[in-house]
Protein backbone atom coordinates (compact mmCIF):
# COMPACT_ATOMS: atom_id res chain seq x y z
CA UNK A 1 0.00 0.00 0.00
CA UNK A 2 2.71 2.60 0.42
CA UNK A 3 4.16 2.09 -2.79
CA UNK A 4 0.35 3.95 -3.76
CA UNK A 5 1.72 6.67 -1.55
CA UNK A 6 5.15 6.93 -3.33
CA UNK A 7 3.47 7.08 -6.79
CA UNK A 8 0.66 9.79 -5.97
CA UNK A 9 3.53 12.13 -4.34
CA UNK A 10 5.82 11.48 -7.81
CA UNK A 11 3.08 12.48 -10.01
CA UNK A 12 1.97 15.28 -7.85
CA UNK A 13 5.48 16.58 -7.78
CA UNK A 14 5.79 17.02 -11.20
CA UNK A 15 7.43 13.30 -12.01
CA UNK A 16 7.02 11.14 -15.23
CA UNK A 17 6.85 7.62 -14.19
CA UNK A 18 8.42 6.18 -17.51
CA UNK A 19 9.04 2.59 -16.46
CA UNK A 20 8.89 0.52 -13.81
CA UNK A 21 9.99 -2.90 -12.66
CA UNK A 22 8.11 -4.67 -9.60
CA UNK A 23 8.13 -7.79 -7.64
CA UNK A 24 5.48 -9.37 -5.75
CA UNK A 25 3.27 -6.76 -4.52
CA UNK A 26 5.88 -4.07 -6.08
CA UNK A 27 4.22 -5.63 -9.86
CA UNK A 28 0.72 -5.44 -8.74
CA UNK A 29 0.68 -1.79 -7.12
CA UNK A 30 3.33 -1.26 -10.15
CA UNK A 31 1.61 -3.35 -12.91
CA UNK A 32 -1.96 -1.39 -12.59
CA UNK A 33 0.10 2.06 -12.34
CA UNK A 34 1.74 1.15 -15.70
CA UNK A 35 -2.25 0.81 -17.05
CA UNK A 36 -3.00 4.33 -15.76
CA UNK A 37 -5.68 2.81 -13.28
CA UNK A 38 -4.40 2.95 -10.35
CA UNK A 39 -7.08 5.61 -8.95
CA UNK A 40 -9.71 2.88 -9.49
CA UNK A 41 -7.72 0.45 -7.56
CA UNK A 42 -7.12 3.02 -5.12
CA UNK A 43 -10.47 3.66 -3.92
CA UNK A 44 -11.43 -0.25 -3.93
CA UNK A 45 -7.87 -1.03 -1.78
CA UNK A 46 -9.62 1.71 0.66
CA UNK A 47 -13.05 -0.07 0.99
CA UNK A 48 -11.35 -3.33 2.13
CA UNK A 49 -11.66 -1.98 5.65
CA UNK A 50 -15.36 -2.38 5.02
CA UNK A 51 -15.69 -5.25 3.13
CA UNK A 52 -15.13 -9.20 3.92
CA UNK A 53 -12.02 -9.70 2.99
CA UNK A 54 -11.41 -13.13 3.39
CA UNK A 55 -13.77 -13.68 0.41
CA UNK A 56 -11.07 -12.95 -1.60
CA UNK A 57 -9.06 -16.10 -0.25
CA UNK A 58 -9.72 -19.17 -2.16
CA UNK A 59 -8.68 -21.83 0.25
CA UNK A 60 -6.76 -25.14 -1.50
CA UNK A 61 -6.74 -29.02 -0.34
CA UNK A 62 -3.44 -31.37 -0.75
CA UNK A 63 -1.68 -28.21 -2.81
CA UNK A 64 1.58 -26.38 -2.08
CA UNK A 65 0.17 -23.10 -0.88
CA UNK A 66 -2.43 -22.19 1.20
CA UNK A 67 -4.91 -20.43 -1.39
CA UNK A 68 -5.02 -20.56 -4.71
CA UNK A 69 -4.90 -16.77 -5.72
CA UNK A 70 -7.19 -17.36 -8.27
CA UNK A 71 -9.98 -15.28 -6.94
CA UNK A 72 -8.37 -11.80 -5.91
CA UNK A 73 -6.73 -12.02 -9.68
CA UNK A 74 -10.44 -12.14 -11.04
CA UNK A 75 -11.55 -9.66 -9.10
CA UNK A 76 -8.60 -7.24 -10.25
CA UNK A 77 -8.83 -8.32 -13.58
CA UNK A 78 -12.75 -7.11 -13.74
CA UNK A 79 -11.42 -4.34 -11.59
CA UNK A 80 -8.64 -3.07 -13.98
CA UNK A 81 -9.02 -4.45 -17.04
CA UNK A 82 -6.78 -7.10 -18.25
CA UNK A 83 -3.46 -5.99 -20.92
CA UNK A 84 -1.04 -7.27 -23.03
CA UNK A 85 2.20 -5.85 -21.32
CA UNK A 86 3.63 -4.75 -24.46
CA UNK A 87 0.42 -2.56 -24.79
CA UNK A 88 0.87 -0.65 -21.86
CA UNK A 89 1.47 3.27 -21.42
CA UNK A 90 4.24 2.79 -18.93
CA UNK A 91 6.98 0.37 -19.48
CA UNK A 92 6.62 -2.66 -17.45
CA UNK A 93 8.60 -5.68 -15.82
CA UNK A 94 6.82 -8.02 -13.65
CA UNK A 95 10.23 -10.26 -11.60
CA UNK A 96 9.06 -13.94 -10.67
CA UNK A 97 11.50 -17.27 -9.46
CA UNK A 98 11.95 -19.81 -12.06
CA UNK A 99 10.83 -22.80 -9.31
CA UNK A 100 12.93 -25.65 -11.32
CA UNK A 101 16.61 -23.44 -12.26
CA UNK A 102 15.88 -20.97 -9.25
CA UNK A 103 16.41 -17.70 -11.97
CA UNK A 104 15.33 -14.61 -12.12
CA UNK A 105 13.12 -14.07 -14.70
CA UNK A 106 11.49 -10.92 -16.46
CA UNK A 107 7.82 -11.34 -17.75
CA UNK A 108 7.64 -7.99 -19.69
CA UNK A 109 4.91 -9.59 -22.34
CA UNK A 110 2.13 -11.22 -22.57
CA UNK A 111 -1.53 -10.87 -19.91
CA UNK A 112 -0.39 -8.19 -17.46
CA UNK A 113 -2.05 -10.22 -14.40
CA UNK A 114 -0.87 -13.46 -15.10
CA UNK A 115 3.04 -11.70 -14.75
CA UNK A 116 1.17 -10.48 -11.69
CA UNK A 117 0.00 -13.46 -10.55
CA UNK A 118 3.35 -15.22 -10.94
CA UNK A 119 5.62 -12.49 -9.45
CA UNK A 120 2.99 -12.67 -6.17
CA UNK A 121 3.36 -16.24 -5.52
CA UNK A 122 4.56 -16.35 -2.40
CA UNK A 123 6.08 -19.72 -0.84
CA UNK A 124 3.20 -21.22 1.52
CA UNK A 125 0.15 -18.38 0.94
CA UNK A 126 -0.21 -18.78 -3.42
CA UNK A 127 0.37 -21.72 -5.19
CA UNK A 128 2.69 -21.28 -7.28
CA UNK A 129 2.15 -19.91 -10.97
CA UNK A 130 2.65 -21.98 -14.11
CA UNK A 131 3.35 -19.62 -16.68
CA UNK A 132 4.01 -21.06 -20.19
CA UNK A 133 6.59 -24.11 -19.88
CA UNK A 134 7.80 -22.67 -16.47
CA UNK A 135 6.35 -22.50 -12.87
CA UNK A 136 6.85 -19.55 -11.16
CA UNK A 137 6.94 -18.34 -7.52
CA UNK A 138 7.19 -14.69 -5.74
CA UNK A 139 10.29 -12.62 -7.38
CA UNK A 140 11.12 -11.01 -3.79
CA UNK A 141 12.75 -14.57 -3.33
CA UNK A 142 15.98 -13.34 -5.40
CA UNK A 143 14.95 -9.87 -5.74
CA UNK A 144 12.99 -7.87 -3.93
CA UNK A 145 14.06 -4.56 -5.45
CA UNK A 146 14.48 -5.04 -8.78
CA UNK A 147 16.53 -2.25 -10.83
CA UNK A 148 18.28 -3.45 -13.71
CA UNK A 149 15.41 -4.40 -15.73
CA UNK A 150 14.98 -0.58 -15.58
CA UNK A 151 19.05 0.66 -16.58
CA UNK A 152 18.38 0.63 -20.17
CA UNK A 153 15.13 3.40 -19.88
CA UNK A 154 15.89 6.56 -21.15
CA UNK A 155 15.18 8.01 -17.46
CA UNK A 156 16.59 10.59 -15.17
CA UNK A 157 16.45 9.12 -12.15
CA UNK A 158 15.99 5.85 -10.89
CA UNK A 159 13.83 5.57 -7.44
CA UNK A 160 13.91 2.34 -5.11
CA UNK A 161 10.67 1.61 -2.70
CA UNK A 162 12.59 -0.51 -0.53
CA UNK A 163 10.07 -2.80 1.65
CA UNK A 164 12.72 -3.71 4.11
CA UNK A 165 12.89 -0.73 5.59
CA UNK A 166 14.44 -0.06 9.41
CA UNK A 167 12.01 -0.85 11.65
CA UNK A 168 10.34 1.71 13.81
CA UNK A 169 10.91 1.78 17.01
CA UNK A 170 7.67 4.08 17.94
CA UNK A 171 4.28 4.11 16.80
CA UNK A 172 4.07 6.29 13.96
CA UNK A 173 1.31 8.45 14.05
CA UNK A 174 -0.54 7.09 11.33
CA UNK A 175 0.05 3.44 12.55
CA UNK A 176 -1.65 3.65 15.72
CA UNK A 177 -3.38 1.01 17.04
CA UNK A 178 -6.94 0.50 16.02
CA UNK A 179 -10.29 -0.27 17.59
CA UNK A 180 -11.27 -3.20 19.16
CA UNK A 181 -13.41 -4.51 15.88
CA UNK A 182 -10.01 -4.26 13.66
CA UNK A 183 -8.28 -6.47 16.58
CA UNK A 184 -11.61 -8.74 15.99
CA UNK A 185 -10.65 -8.96 12.33
CA UNK A 186 -7.23 -9.70 12.53
CA UNK A 187 -8.23 -12.52 14.92
CA UNK A 188 -10.79 -13.88 12.15
CA UNK A 189 -8.02 -14.65 10.12
CA UNK A 190 -5.59 -15.27 11.97
CA UNK A 191 -8.36 -18.30 13.07
CA UNK A 192 -8.91 -18.89 9.31
CA UNK A 193 -5.50 -19.22 8.55
CA UNK A 194 -4.99 -21.43 11.33
CA UNK A 195 -8.17 -23.99 10.26
CA UNK A 196 -6.46 -24.79 7.39
CA UNK A 197 -3.09 -26.03 8.44
CA UNK A 198 -2.78 -29.45 10.02
CA UNK A 199 -4.93 -30.15 13.91
CA UNK A 200 -1.61 -29.13 16.73
CA UNK A 201 -1.10 -30.39 20.03
CA UNK A 202 -3.24 -28.10 22.58
CA UNK A 203 -0.21 -26.41 23.71
CA UNK A 204 0.80 -24.34 20.96
CA UNK A 205 4.22 -22.87 19.74
CA UNK A 206 4.77 -19.29 21.17
CA UNK A 207 5.25 -18.76 17.04
CA UNK A 208 2.76 -20.04 14.25
CA UNK A 209 3.30 -21.96 10.91
CA UNK A 210 2.76 -18.39 9.35
CA UNK A 211 4.40 -16.32 11.84
CA UNK A 212 8.15 -18.18 11.11
CA UNK A 213 7.45 -18.38 7.44
CA UNK A 214 6.78 -15.05 7.01
CA UNK A 215 9.94 -13.87 9.58
CA UNK A 216 11.83 -16.24 7.74
CA UNK A 217 11.57 -14.94 4.12
CA UNK A 218 11.66 -11.67 5.29
CA UNK A 219 15.38 -12.34 7.01
CA UNK A 220 16.07 -13.37 3.60
CA UNK A 221 15.04 -10.82 1.58
CA UNK A 222 16.40 -8.30 3.38
CA UNK A 223 19.74 -9.33 3.16
CA UNK A 224 19.19 -9.99 -0.76
CA UNK A 225 17.84 -6.46 -0.89
CA UNK A 226 20.88 -5.15 0.87
CA UNK A 227 23.71 -7.00 -1.67
CA UNK A 228 21.24 -6.12 -4.41
CA UNK A 229 21.76 -2.51 -3.91
CA UNK A 230 25.21 -2.32 -3.04
CA UNK A 231 26.12 -3.35 -6.73
CA UNK A 232 23.39 -1.14 -8.52
CA UNK A 233 22.91 2.20 -6.36
CA UNK A 234 19.54 4.09 -6.87
CA UNK A 235 19.35 7.73 -7.33
CA UNK A 236 16.65 7.63 -4.78
CA UNK A 237 15.97 5.16 -2.00
CA UNK A 238 12.64 5.26 -0.14
CA UNK A 239 12.37 3.23 3.05
CA UNK A 240 9.53 1.93 4.44
CA UNK A 241 9.70 0.08 7.80
CA UNK A 242 9.70 -3.83 7.58
CA UNK A 243 7.67 -3.61 10.72
CA UNK A 244 4.91 -1.17 9.40
CA UNK A 245 2.10 -3.88 9.17
CA UNK A 246 1.45 -7.38 8.98
CA UNK A 247 1.08 -9.40 5.64
CA UNK A 248 -2.82 -9.64 6.43
CA UNK A 249 -3.48 -6.19 7.87
CA UNK A 250 -5.65 -4.55 5.00
CA UNK A 251 -7.51 -2.74 6.52
CA UNK A 252 -4.07 -0.49 7.13
CA UNK A 253 -4.55 1.18 3.23
CA UNK A 254 -5.05 4.56 4.14
CA UNK A 255 -2.40 4.91 6.91
CA UNK A 256 0.32 3.29 4.74
CA UNK A 257 -0.43 5.02 1.76
CA UNK A 258 0.09 8.17 3.99
CA UNK A 259 3.51 6.98 4.80
CA UNK A 260 4.33 6.05 1.50
CA UNK A 261 3.82 9.85 0.92
CA UNK A 262 5.80 10.95 3.71
CA UNK A 263 8.57 9.11 2.82
CA UNK A 264 9.14 9.80 -0.56
CA UNK A 265 8.95 13.72 0.69
CA UNK A 266 11.84 12.81 2.88
CA UNK A 267 14.18 10.90 0.57
CA UNK A 268 13.43 13.75 -2.04
CA UNK A 269 14.54 16.49 0.09
CA UNK A 270 17.57 14.65 1.84
CA UNK A 271 18.04 14.40 -2.08
CA UNK A 272 18.14 17.84 -2.78
CA UNK A 273 20.08 18.85 0.22
CA UNK A 274 23.16 16.69 -1.42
Amino acid sequence: MAHIGVIQWLLESGYEIQSISGTSIGALVGGIHATHRLDVYTQWVLALQRQHVLRLLDPTIGRPGLFKGERIISVLRDLIGDRAIESLPIAFTAVATDLASREEVWLRTGKLFDAIRASIATPLVFTPFKHGERTLLDGALVNPVPIAPTLQDNTDLTVVVDLSGPALTETHPHLRPKPSKDNGYRKRIAEFIDGLQPARAAAKPQHGLIDVAFASMQAMQDTIAQLRMAGLSPDVMIDIPRNACGYFEFWRAEELITMGRERAQQAFTRLEQQ
